[in-house]
């Protein structure tokens, strides 16, 4: 059990400071109402998690130290959905609802889909 909660620790860590080098980037780039940054970070982690599963699959590897690092700690590092939900309930106190409904389904129609293509690119 200590095993696995460092791989977790390790990748959650890793995932961590990717999602705020992520931030940094996009955010040195874009600056609007819209927050392209989580939202770029949750659809590629939809991505990420899609692919990591379809790979451990396809591999025979779903109990292996590799998941707990890539899926369980790496993406739930990266992945930032209560950042969602804050920035969601900050664009309707704003009165920026129609921004905010926007965010929430793009974020879910993509973040799936995303998910599939990982998973049906190791297939």
């Amino acid at each position: 059990m200590i095993k696995t909660i460092l791989y977790i620790a390790i990748g959650g860590a890793i995932g961590s400071i990717l999602r705020y080098l992520t931030a940094v980037l996009v955010n040195k780039y874009w600056v609007n109402h819209f927050p392209l940054a989580t939202f770029i970070t949750n659809v590629l982690g939809c991505f990420l998690i899609g692919l990591f599963i379809g790979i451990l699959e396809k591999n025979n590897l779903e109990a292996s130290n590799l998941k707990w690092f890539l899926v369980t700690g790496f993406c739930g590092g990266y992945t930032t959905f209560s950042a969602f939900g804050a920035e969601n309930i900050s664009l309707f106190q704003s009165n920026n609802s129609f921004l905010a409904f926007a965010y929430i389904g793009f974020s879910v129609l993509i973040g799936l889909l995303a998910v599939w293509l990982g998973l049906f690119m190791t297939k």
